[in-house]
């Protein structure tokens, strides 16, 4: 990515062993992320360009002398964020915040081989990937993919809300997140799930996800129709999944008295309302996903058909259609764009 609005497909150097902890992953799968839509909304201009990408699956083509838990040949998914598996963090499943871990992609001052490209090194392979026990042609592919971001995304948004049987959750947003946000509320045992949303082709899918009711209104509405639905009290769990101000500022009116919200989509402002979860005794949480901490359960349930994330990706493309994929995405013409390699 160039600018906003200016992604192209270039040939850079062959991904390659740097570290002796590090692997270099043949891709075979890769998506599109919501994230990646904000530079191409907004990003400077610049001479050498970003490589994306952040999501893939993929086959190890060479693994360095150091690592122990893959191998050359292996089939494997990538959380978003590499990290170690050892520092206090990461064994606290904390994996965002290890002290030596960084993003795929380039960003954060970490120069990685992005995931929207044919091969990507690896670092803190051991700590990072996970091996997959299906063949690179399996019909779950498209769910296994959603485990390297936004599946794992709305698992901790529903965790962070503390989304249990018999409550009520209400989710801000009807993206690749908020959809597969559903998901993890009906999977954790949430009676009502109310999903904020405007898009009928978003609106079908998350109600086949099992969302109970749907509010298209935006801003005071959009919380007058939240309280009707919940007898006048709010919802107790909230997972904001947009990051735009209006949004974290609807899902603090949504929660009910004592409540939690959980704000999983990138921030796009700076201020947090604190009055309304102060006066209401609301707890704020959230924050970028550990999604290493919760691929091996959610791969449980991908591979025995208790969820099918997969079902987000309502467009495929190969490598050369990644620019295109980022227009219809952005253009709300793709809920997720999943690449072909």
């Amino acid at each position: 990515m160039y600018a906003a609005g200016d992604v192209r497909v270039e040939s850079v150097p062959d991904a390659h062993l740097v570290e002796p902890t590090d692997v270099v992953v043949r891709v075979t799968r890769a998506a599109i992320c919501g994230s990646d839509l904000w530079p191409y909304k907004a990003m400077e201009p610049t001479e050498g360009g970003r490589r994306m990408g952040h999501e893939f699956i993929g086959v190890i083509d060479d693994a360095g002398d150091e690592v122990r838990t893959v191998k050359a040949g292996d089939l494997v998914v990538s959380p978003f964020l590499f990290s170690d598996g050892t520092c206090t963090f990461c064994r606290d499943g904390l994996q965002t915040s290890c002290v030596i871990g960084g993003l795929t992609g380039g960003r954060y001052g970490v120069v990685t081989d992005g995931g929207q490209g044919e091969a990507v090194r690896v670092p803190l392979a051991d700590g990072t990937l996970v091996k997959l026990p299906v063949d690179q042609d399996d019909g779950s592919m498209a769910s296994l993919l959603t485990l390297t971001d936004v599946m794992g995304t709305g698992y901790h948004a529903a965790r962070t809300a503390r989304v249990s049987p018999g409550k009520t959750a209400a989710i801000v947003g009807d993206g690749a997140v908020g959809l597969c946000s559903v998901i993890a509320a009906r999977l954790l045992g949430a009676e009502q799930i109310i999903l904020l949303g405007r898009h009928p082709a978003r609106i079908a899918l998350a109600k086949d996800f099992g969302a109970t009711d749907i509010v298209s209104e935006r801003g005071e509405a959009a919380v007058e129709h939240v309280r009707e639905l919940t007898g006048g009290q709010g919802a107790h769990c909230v997972l904001e999944c947009v990051g735009l101000e209006q949004a974290v500022t609807t899902a603090l009116e949504i929660a009910r008295p004592g409540g939690a919200v959980a704000r999983v989509g990138v921030p796009q402002h700076d201020e947090l309302p604190g009055g309304i979860p102060f006066w209401k005794n609301v707890t704020v949480g959230g924050g970028p996903a550990p999604v290493r901490a919760y691929i091996e359960e959610l791969l449980r349930h991908v591979l025995d058909g208790t969820i099918e994330p997969g079902r987000v990706f309502d467009r495929t493309t190969e490598l050369d259609g990644v620019p295109d994929g980022y227009r219809a995405m952005n253009d709300r013409e793709a809920i997720k764009v999943m690449v072909t390699l």
